[in-house]
């Protein structure tokens, strides 16, 4: 039985323990500091200057192109991602698990060299309605596996009870299902919202200016920080936006169960003579996300007039690259579980303030958050400039948030009965949580440290101005060339980026596929 059907019964919450708090104030306001760089940083304009720069034209354009570029980007990515995970998981779909993986896979190709793909293709893409779909193609994925996952951990026999009321496939889904897998569905649309708040590689490629390129343009040609700020300080009013509604959205109900549910699997919806039209709907959504950017990258690798291979170059920048993403993963997995376990295990103003804490610097473009860090390390720890531990913290910084959904998904499966249940069998808290809790949240950690390296390994502004002299990544090498419009010399790097994301998108692909919550008894044994 889903919590939210029942009367929540524990005893009252105690509270959280001394360290816990105290670990998540500190990632709190570590993630907090590149705000606060904005703010100090705008007020130096005064109200005056400040309420004159916003009112210009340009930045009234810049601000209706980012509004219209997230309501289309955000919704038609949930349509896309929810819309293949229900064909993939609730209907008889041919083929099903190779369409999962496929359907997965555009997770892989970065959405700079999506962008990269489709202009080299053609130019028709550099316009309003070609932004919204490169950056729907490269994000979708973003909540098709997470409403994967929530859809297979679902028990069938609420849709069969609804099906006993009279109500129809669509019916049922509306009414039963999306409620049911709403926080998978929510929590997904909240990082693809973030995502493209901050997103600057794909729009610049696709020549589509918003407020992050705005930023990016106003600290190159006339260096004014103040200002550059002011325009950071609008993109997280957006995320302050988006995570209230997400809040709201999300509502105070819990989605935990004890037990699986029932051992057999959902009676899948037959396509009957819709077959045909559904598979020609995914292919073609397939050879949009995956063949025409592969398609372009083998044509320039194979005849571009720039292309060239220096091995030197590829394995330092591969090598880097591995590096750090894993480094940054670890770090923001690690930092994820306080802030996590106290939105779930101890929900209330403080934990819901520390958690939504994690998320304006995702807003922020990266060259903002590494200005930060840049100001507070020379003024504060010097030593820290231009260190690798300075570039892996920007990089916990910008992603956290898709470590904190990935934990908390997982975490607010795991029954807190099972917990108690332990502790009264003898086990303290910490016995407890790592006996039972940790095995249940396992695929969540996973998913957080392949999600984290994903982003880390694509990541261009703030490696380019936070890693130490002589460092360079497979994304900054592409960039480079790409910009200079090298699209051959390009095509390498971009190719190595793919392929070493490959693998954190089968864990994810898998993760996603995973039985759910069948083995959520099995640590009360070890208890016992």
């Amino acid at each position: 039985m889903l919590a939210a059907d029942r009367p929540h019964t524990r005893e009252r919450d105690p509270g959280p323990g001394v360290v816990l708090a105290v670990l998540g104030l500190v990632v709190a306001a570590t993630c907090l500091l590149p705000l606060g760089y904005v703010v100090v940083s705008s007020a130096q304009l005064g109200a005056g200057e400040a309420v004159d720069f916003l009112v210009r034209p340009r930045v009234g354009q810049l601000l209706w192109n980012t509004t219209r570029l997230l309501v289309a980007g955000v919704g038609l990515s949930v349509v896309i991602g929810v819309g293949c995970a229900w064909l993939v998981v609730r209907t008889n779909l041919r083929a099903g698990h190779l369409w999962h993986g496929v359907l997965a896979a555009p997770l892989a190709v970065p959405a700079f060299v999506n962008g990269y793909g489709w202009v080299s293709t053609t130019h028709a893409v550099q316009s309003y309605g070609g932004a919204v779909l490169v950056v729907s193609l490269s994000y979708y994925p973003l909540v098709y596996l997470p409403t994967v996952a929530a859809l297979r951990r679902l028990d069938p026999g609420l849709e069969e009870v609804a099906a006993a009321l009279g109500h129809g496939p669509v019916a049922s889904f509306a009414r039963v299902v999306l409620p049911a897998i709403s926080p998978a569905v929510l929590g997904g649309a909240l990082l693809v919202g973030l995502h493209l708040l901050g997103e600057y590689g794909a729009l610049q490629i696709l020549n589509y200016p918003t407020l992050t390129t705005g930023i990016l343009d106003q600290y190159r040609t006339s260096f004014n920080g103040p200002a550059a700020t002011l325009l950071a300080l609008v993109l997280v009013a957006f995320c302050l936006l988006l995570l209230g509604v997400e809040l709201l959205a999300r509502g105070r109900r819990r989605h935990s169960r004890v037990g699986s549910g029932v051992s057999r699997t959902a009676t899948r919806v037959r396509l009957g003579a819709w077959s045909p039209v559904v598979l020609t709907g995914v292919g073609g959504l397939v050879v949009l996300a995956l063949g025409v950017p592969l398609a372009s990258l083998g044509r320039w690798l194979v005849r571009g007039a720039s292309t060239e291979f220096p091995l030197g170059d590829l394995v330092a920048a591969t090598g880097t690259t591995v590096g750090l993403a894993l480094a940054g993963g670890v770090v923001a997995t690690i930092a994820a579980l306080p802030v996590a376990w106290l939105a779930v295990r101890h929900r209330g103003l403080f934990a819901t303030t520390l958690e939504r804490s994690v998320y304006p610097a995702n807003a922020l473009p990266g060259i903002v958050v590494a200005l930060a860090l840049v100001t507070v390390s020379i003024r504060s720890v010097p030593a820290l400039y231009q260190t690798v531990p300075l570039l892996v913290l920007g990089y916990v910084i910008l992603f956290l948030p898709r470590a904190v959904v990935s934990v908390r998904g997982t975490l607010e499966l795991a029954p807190p009965v099972l917990e108690d249940v332990a502790r009264s069998l003898g086990c303290s808290d910490a016995a407890a949580a790592r006996r039972v809790t940790l095995p249940l949240v396992l695929p969540g950690l996973g998913a957080s440290l392949a999600l984290v390296s994903l982003a880390v390994s694509t990541e261009l502004t703030a490696t380019l101005l936070l890693s130490p002299i002589g460092t360079s990544t497979l994304a900054t090498e592409f960039w480079q060339k790409a910009y200079s419009v090298e699209y051959g010399a390009a095509a390498p790097y971009a190719a190595l980026l793919i392929l070493l994301s490959i693998p954190a998108t089968w864990l994810l692909s898998r993760a996603a596929n995973s039985s759910g919550l069948r083995s959520a008894l099995r640590p009360l044994g070890a208890v016992s």
